[in-house]
């Protein structure tokens, strides 16, 4: 394989490209190489192939599946090279590796200008796990990640940026539907599984897994991550059935009892009667079951009780490790890297954005006997002082409302959830102008809960921004005296401060709305 650093010696457009040719799909992201590292990402393509369908246990590539698998390379390509000049990276898992006849396919994909690498087992792993260390804040804790394809199934072992143990089993959706499922959608067929069948899969699974539950299962990991097509339809199919469909899945998650449940309803379902199922795809349909049925295994075998989801997987993995800087210290503080991110692409003066971070923060800490918020909290309020300016990409009037629409819709801000996403939006939606209103759509669509958390967060954020009116980082720190019917907030400097007392004075208001008590924001030693 050749080094990441030596491609980049070689050649740096702007545009890079990372196509993951699998054995179910074939895949495509496009970014743009970020100023400030890291990447911005301009179009994602996915064509489900079957590249590795009716191929006898993976042992050949059918004639049909390499013209359709050829055909759609040949596309994402051309959708990668109209964003002008692109370095394009292909990789090839299960279905290629396995196959005897895949020079056929390599061959005809050299034809059309792209060179794909097939990579092993172990290399897939690692670089799903590249991947998920882009999309959730799991550096510091050890994390299982389960990335279940067409043809097989990576187990990652990782924590601090280590890979400490990876695993690739021949285990995979499309491979146990045609050793147990096969014909279930033939036209002659409703699509039903019989007991046995899913029985037997069962069965099969577990003794499978064995061996590499031996080597793996004595980690003990804090969290599990599940990536890639199964893992997600499942988790969109779990949210779907307590009433959520959130706009991301990234971050999302789902329990063993859901996943049990879902397993008893697919394989007792005809296909039309699966497809009633929310949140399934009708692409998937005919997979879905294997699918479940090894996922299911997995979380037993592996005694899981819930699982977290990561949008990212072999492809990002690829443009990161490939492309990327892949700096340690950007990943162990995933979050805030990217939301820092975010305000140096879109923000005038992130400096000003950063340092109203740390004084909102700093206020969120000294008032915590007054709020009783915890650190989930204190985040969402960083997060939300770093951004609260991007809205001024669109125009200086109403940028909070623009802000909330930049917010809501970006891709930067990986690593939190949909939830997170929407609270960060809103808080920076009210660091200006008018009070948290439930006549506003999204004040009001947040829960009770939230939106006093809203409240305070954004109460917070605007004596922050009032305490840099001049925007020159002039406060050096800040001292706060939280009394029975008062808080008193003492900003510390060796400059004059009076804009600044004056600015936050100005916007003390919503927290003292909030806390339900005076605040008073005074020179040291002024009484007012």
């Amino acid at each position: 394989m050749a080094n990441a650093d030596t491609l980049r010696a070689v050649s740096s457009p702007e545009n890079v490209a990372a196509i993951d040719i699998g054995t179910n799909s074939i895949h495509l992201v496009v970014a743009k190489r970020s100023d400030h590292g890291g990447f911005e990402m301009l179009t994602s393509e996915k064509d489900m192939v079957r590249l590795g369908h009716g191929g006898g246990d993976m042992r050949g590539l059918a004639a049909d599946a390499i013209d359709r698998a050829i055909e759609s390379l040949d596309r994402m390509q051309q959708v990668a090279r109209s964003f002008g000049d692109v370095e394009i990276a292909a990789v090839a898992t299960s279905a290629v590796r396995e196959a005897a006849n895949r020079h056929e396919f390599l061959d005809r994909a050299t034809e059309i200008g792209v060179h794909v690498e097939v990579i092993s087992g172990f290399e897939e792993a690692r670089l799903i796990h590249v991947g998920v260390l882009h999309a959730l804040p799991v550096f510091d804790r050890r994390h299982l990640v389960i990335d279940i394809g067409g043809g097989s199934t990576e187990f990652c072992i990782g924590k601090g940026g280590r890979l400490i143990e990876a695993r690739s089993m021949k285990l995979g959706a499309i491979r146990l539907t045609d050793r147990f499922f096969a014909g279930v959608t033939d036209d002659d067929h409703d699509g039903s599984v019989g007991r046995r069948a899913v029985k037997d899969c069962h069965k099969f699974v577990r003794s499978a897994l064995a061996p590499t539950v031996h080597d793996l299962g004595g980690h003990q990991p804090e969290v599990i991550v599940g990536s890639s097509g199964t893992a997600s339809t499942l988790a969109t199919m779990a949210l779907a059935r307590r009433g959520d469909k959130p706009r991301q899945l990234n971050g999302a998650s789902f329990t063993a009892d859901e996943l049990s449940d879902l397993v008893d309803e697919l394989t007792s379902r005809t296909t039309e009667k699966r497809l009633e199922m929310s949140g399934l795809d009708e692409k998937r349909v005919d997979i879905i079951v294997a699918g479940a049925i090894l996922l299911h295994e997995i979380f037993r075998a592996f005694e899981v009780k819930e699982m977290v989801i990561s949008d990212f997987a072999l492809r990002e993995g690829v443009l990161y490790d490939r492309f990327g800087s892949g700096a340690v210290d950007q990943l162990r503080d995933l979050r805030r890297t990217n939301a820092i991110r975010l305000a140096q692409q879109l923000d005038p003066d992130p400096r000003h954005a950063l340092h109203t971070a740390r004084l909102a923060t700093e206020l969120f800490d000294l008032t915590q006997s007054r709020h009783g918020l915890d650190d989930d909290a204190r985040e969402l309020l960083d997060a939300a002082a770093i951004v609260h300016n991007v809205g001024l990409v669109i125009s200086h009037a109403s940028h909070h409302r623009h802000g909330y629409y930049v917010i809501r819709n970006s891709e930067q801000l990986t690593g939190f959830t949909d939830h997170e996403i929407e609270m960060i939006a809103v808080i920076a939606r009210y660091h200006r102008k008018s009070a948290p209103s439930t006549k506003h759509d999204e004040f009001g669509a947040l829960s009770n809960d939230d939106r006093e958390t809203v409240r305070v967060l954004a109460g917070l954020l605007r004596i922050a921004i009032g305490l840099d009116r001049s925007h020159a980082g002039s406060v050096e720190s800040i001292r706060v005296f939280v009394d029975d019917d008062e808080i008193r907030i003492e900003p510390v400097s060796s400059e004059s401060l009076d804009v600044e007392i004056y600015a936050a004075r100005e916007r003390s208001d919503l927290l003292a709305d909030a806390l339900q008590t005076r605040v008073r924001v005074n020179r040291i030693a002024d009484s007012g």
